[in-house]
């Protein structure tokens, strides 16, 4: 039975039983939507592509919109002016989470900083997170560890090159991020490119977000709960609970290292990782950062940070395989700084590479890594633009449409990255044009890790390597079609040949 049928019959069966009308009391205070069928109401308005079907939507009834999702009232944010609103002159009032079920699980959601609501515990991660993890001086500090990794991607390409072996895109870039993540924080790498056998957590993590991103009955219908129809809490359960047991191993080996070793406990005698420096945080006052919230932290980073950055990536590399006039545009701009030292770039660099800014930039434009952000819960009833949106309503900002806007931008749908030439816009949640990291008090607490990953692997990648694809295919050709989930995937990945410089 496919999914519209069951919700159908779903909405039958439940109406039978609750007799339930969409229209309450305050319905005529919100903001306008979509009729509202009995029970599911605007569910089968969301489609298989719910960022596309809103942003239809949101052409008839307005960038402030609102739906029925089975029993959850949803607000929809399309427009620049009202995202601001929401998150910037009411931010206060729109900072906590909708919560899904499969993040309730091994009780995420208690230590998760991603769901936790926007008081002293968020508070404490959150300062914990930015001093110990994504300070300037923290990212600068670790510079040498992301060349080294970027400088194995490489290397790795160069052999397909060799081998006339073709580069799954999106694999490699996971894989990266993946090592570059896990060195940061452990000291070891959790994949390697070739080795079967070292993929186990790189598929937990996939597969984990693949089934977190699938729409779950039980968060439009809570009476579902128990019966968990789909068997996605189940499985998110079996992921979620592997990984923490992989970091919870990693923690106790290196307490008992650091028991066994002769140093003062405390003092790392070979390096300063991430972990080094929790433990001793978790040591000094376990009350204030326990061993659940240094868990739970490395969950919600490798799950929020590897697809992220390897899905922009790949939809970088695809836009410029399709526009090779771009590719070649930024590769001069690069070896324009780099040739005559024969060097890889570098994040100090980035700065001196406008052209390659704005292929990110334009890329996070027309495809967003969350096109919906994470949802986000009003803590109280408020006005905005002259409506209400009622208390514990779910807030969707859809910035998959934003960026498609015709009256924001021209030519929306056309990959032009010299549109952001010479003029002051970017992602760090200041210009609500383009907010694909969120903004206000909730913005990705790892938006300059990602904006570092980003320029040194793609730029390395433009730098060394043209790129075609198999069987002399037309860039013209690749499949453009999305995968919604947590992340906007590609449908199809990216396959290409590496051709050395």
């Amino acid at each position: 039975m496919d999914y519209p049928t069951f919700l159908l019959l779903l909405s039958f069966i439940l109406s039978i039983i609750y007799v339930l009308t969409v229209s309450g009391r305050n319905d005529s205070r919100l903001p306008p939507g979509p009729y509202r069928f009995p029970v599911i109401g605007n569910l089968l308005d969301l489609g298989h592509e719910p960022h596309r079907s809103l942003a239809t939507l949101s052409k008839r009834y307005g960038p402030l919109m609102s739906l029925k999702l089975g029993s959850r009232t949803t607000i929809v944010v399309s427009s620049p002016d009202i995202a601001k609103e929401f998150f910037h002159t009411h931010d206060r009032v729109f900072s906590s989470r909708s919560v899904p079920e499969t993040a309730r699980v091994i009780d995420h959601h208690k230590f998760s900083m991603v769901w936790l609501p926007a008081e002293d515990h968020w508070r404490r991660l959150r300062r914990i997170t930015k001093e110990y993890m994504f300070s300037a001086q923290r990212l600068d500090a670790s510079e040498g560890l992301r060349e080294k990794k970027i400088r194995e991607l490489v290397r790795h390409i160069d052999r397909c090159c060799t081998s006339g072996k073709v580069v799954n895109v999106g694999a490699v870039a996971f894989t990266t991020t993946l090592n570059i993540l896990s060195n940061y924080m452990f000291s070891m790498d959790f994949a390697q490119y070739d080795s079967v056998s070292s993929q186990e957590f790189k598929e937990t993590v996939w597969a984990l977000m693949e089934v977190s991103g699938k729409p779950n009955l039980v968060d439009f219908f809570p009476i579902l709960k128990r019966l968990d129809p789909q068997g996605l809490v189940s499985r998110v359960t079996i992921y979620g609970k592997k990984l923490l047991t992989n970091f919870d191993r990693i923690i106790d080996q290196r307490l008992q290292r650091r028991s066994s070793s002769s140093s003062p406990v405390g003092v790392s005698s070979a390096n300063d990782d991430v972990l080094e420096l929790l433990l001793n945080l978790n040591l000094k006052d376990e009350s204030k950062f326990s061993r659940n919230d240094m868990m739970h932290l490395f969950l919600a980073l490798f799950i929020a940070g590897t697809d992220t950055i390897s899905s922009t990536l790949e939809w970088a590399m695809t836009e410029l395989i399709r526009n090779p006039e771009k590719m070649e545009t930024a590769r001069s701009e690069i070896l324009k700084l780099t040739q005559n030292d024969d060097k890889n770039i570098q994040e100090s660099c980035i700065a001196q590479f406008p052209f390659l800014q704005a292929i990110i930039k334009e890329t996070l434009r027309l495809h967003p890594p969350a096109p919906f952000l994470i949802p986000h819960e009003a803590i109280h009833e408020a006005e905005v633009q002259g409506f209400t949106v009622p208390k514990n309503a779910q807030i969707l900002c859809n910035v998959w449409a934003m960026g498609r806007n015709p009256t924001v931008w021209s030519n929306p749908e056309t990959f032009m990255p010299e549109r952001f030439l010479n003029v002051e816009i970017d992602y760090k949640g200041q210009d609500f044009k383009l907010i694909p990291f969120g903004a206000g008090r909730r913005i990705c607490p790892g938006l300059n890790f990602a904006h570092r990953m980003l320029h040194i692997m793609l730029g390395s990648l433009i730098q060394n390597f043209d790129w075609e694809l198999e069987g002399n295919a037309s860039p013209q050709d690749i499949d453009m079609g999305e995968k919604f989930g947590i992340t906007l995937q590609r449908n199809i990945p990216l396959v290409a040949i590496p051709i050395k410089l």
